[in-house]
């Protein structure tokens, strides 16, 4: 079967489009037919220097299970399923186990369970329990045209809260618009937290939801209400410097934390919840997915290109 391997670290380039032999499900896993890969930032950290090499990049993925290994229950040959946390998702078929699997619900097509599931339930935790908002609760929530952007923004504002969004581009700007942002910053011609004082009343927001980094992060503080929270989910800029906690305290017993979708998802309850519900809202059409791009398997190096660059709004699929 055909697969995207990596052997080293370094840019898109070093993506390779190869062969390798068809895996076998062993106790307690299935064999899976990808139709959809996501792909997410967290995959170009990896092949930054993060993963391990060589090795098939991708973690989130959508597609029918095509053999059971020993042991399974609850699932069976043909059944549509959706993935993440399961390594090697770059590729026509996977091994996955079945604590992984989740069924993917009539009216919700596997190119879309692909897309929606890691950044959805991204989105999940960061509005609802990370900082549990309410309608009296006002949000900052960096690239806010992203494929996490997207949805956090519509479950901000199904929560009731209002939601200022940063962005770099206008056509960035009319898609985060689209999706409930109440204001929108561009953060090339203006600074934001100067943005968000003003739009506040000098008051700061309740949460910054930050998966930029670096850029952000440090800067973020001075945007923040006194007791709130500084909520990091990723570093599209780089690693944030270290802060040192006495600035929480100088900055108003600010709550920093960095967190992470497999914490929130640690147990099969909260994966089955979180999934649910962003399943439910997708198919029921309250939770809006944007597609960006669909890219064939062998061009996983130029999507990884688009991510890079900020090309992107939404989320960018493989499909192989």
């Amino acid at each position: 079967m055909k697969a995207i391997r990596m052997n080293t670290p370094g840019g898109p380039e070093v993506l390779e489009y190869v062969d390798v032999e068809e895996p076998t499900p062993g106790a307690g896993q299935v064999l899976v037919k990808v139709e959809a890969a996501g792909i997410n930032f967290a995959d170009v950290y990896s092949r930054r220097g993060r993963g391990t090499f060589p090795s098939i990049l991708g973690q989130e993925a959508a597609g029918t299970i095509e053999a059971l290994g020993p042991d399974v229950s609850g699932f069976k040959v043909g059944d549509r399923v959706a993935y993440n946390g399961a390594p090697g998702a770059y590729a026509e078929k996977q091994v996955v186990p079945v604590a992984r699997l989740l069924p993917v619900p009539d009216g919700l097509s596997t190119k879309t369970a692909a897309a929606v599931l890691l950044q959805g339930m991204t989105a999940h935790y960061l509005a609802i329990t990370t900082y549990a908002l309410g309608p009296n609760d006002t949000c900052l929530v960096h690239a806010a045209a992203g494929g996490v952007g997207l949805l956090l923004t519509q479950i901000a504002k199904r929560r009731g809260a209002r939601v200022i969004g940063t962005v770099s581009s206008d056509d960035k700007a009319a898609a985060a618009r689209e999706a409930g942002a109440d204001e929108i910053v561009n953060y090339e011609t203006t600074d934001f937290v100067e943005a968000v004082k003003s739009l506040t009343n000098g008051r700061g927001v309740d949460v910054i939801y930050d998966s930029v980094g670096k850029t952000t992060l440090l800067k973020g503080l001075d945007a923040i209400r006194p007791l709130g929270v500084m909520a990091q989910y990723g570093s599209a800029s780089g690693e944030a410097d270290p802060i040192d906690t006495n600035l929480l305290n100088a900055k108003g017993c600010l709550y920093l934390t960095r967190a992470n979708l497999g914490t929130y998802t640690a147990t099969r309850e909260a994966l089955l919840q979180r999934s649910g519900d962003v399943f439910g809202w997708v198919a029921s059409g309250d939770l809006k997915v944007r597609i960006f791009g669909e890219y064939a398997l062998a061009d996983a190096a130029k999507a990884h290109a688009a991510l890079e660059q900020r090309e992107t709004i939404g989320k960018l699929i493989l499909v192989p």
